[in-house]
């Protein structure tokens, strides 16, 4: 903050909460937020401890949980193969975003995972599970909300037996089907939402144009190994402001 906050203020217009936000982790652990004195007895050293701004945001404070949260999901991991999947939603839809995050966010998640678990049934008659991450901002710090999947290749049977999925070939799912089938479920559930709150009229220009857009899930198999993705969805959820949520996971 003090040696590129003015010209990053100055460059990109950050919101209220962001600048909130970079504020405070400027300030966190610093004689700003105020802390405490320890003294040793034995040699009368003095140690000034200043306390720590506590956002979610902040790497300072979130490093212990991100770690803890990185141990515990790689010690659960299946062995199995996994796949990473990236759920995008286009960007001239961000003004749907900023008018209802929390609706937006949720049908994301939900979209999400209707498709993916449609998917392990069409194709492989399983009911799969997966990781689910909400990354909300581009590197950039534009709005740009997308949801990393950790997929296992495996699942349950409609008769409970265990049974190992996935082609020898490049993707989990054949992605223009699985882009197409997430595509109309996430539109026409927000086209119900924005109804229901009588702003659809406001919004359908934009809801028909992402109708007429090409949509992609990006998906690749974990070719570096289940732990290097999980480490990297790890930066989102402590502390780069994304948000974890377990889908339909079944054991």
């Amino acid at each position: 903050m003090k040696a590129f906050g003015a010209e990053l203020i100055a460059d990109k217009r950050l919101s209220a909460l962001q600048l909130k936000v970079l504020r405070k982790i400027a300030d966190c652990r610093t004689e700003a937020l105020g802390g405490h004195k320890e003294q040793y007895q034995d040699c009368g050293t003095i140690r000034y401890s200043y306390n720590s701004c506590g956002d979610r945001h902040c790497p300072k404070c979130q490093s212990a949980k991100q770690a803890l949260w990185i141990d515990d999901l790689i010690q659960s991991t299946l062995p199995v193969k996994h796949y990473h999947l990236v759920f995008t939603l286009p960007h001239h839809l961000n003004n749907v975003c900023l008018f209802d995050s929390r609706m937006y966010y949720d049908l994301l998640f939900t979209s999400v995972r209707d498709t993916l678990r449609s998917f392990g049934y069409t194709h492989y008659g399983v009911e799969s599970g997966a990781v689910c991450v909400l990354h909300t901002w581009g590197q950039n710090l534009s709005l740009h909300p997308h949801i990393h999947c950790i997929v296992p290749a495996a699942g349950y049977t409609l008769n409970g037996e265990w049974k190992n999925i996935g082609p020898s070939g490049h993707y989990l799912y054949p992605i223009h089907q699985l882009s197409d089938a997430f595509k109309g479920r996430f539109l026409d559930s927000l086209k119900r939402n924005l109804r229901k709150q009588n702003v659809l009229e406001g919004f359908n220009h934009l809801v028909q144009k992402a109708y007429h857009t090409k949509w992609v899930v990006h998906c690749e198999p974990s070719m570096a190994g289940t732990d290097h993705v999980i480490k990297y969805l790890g930066q989102y959820t402590h502390p780069s402001g994304g948000h974890y949520k377990p889908a339909y996971n079944k054991h």
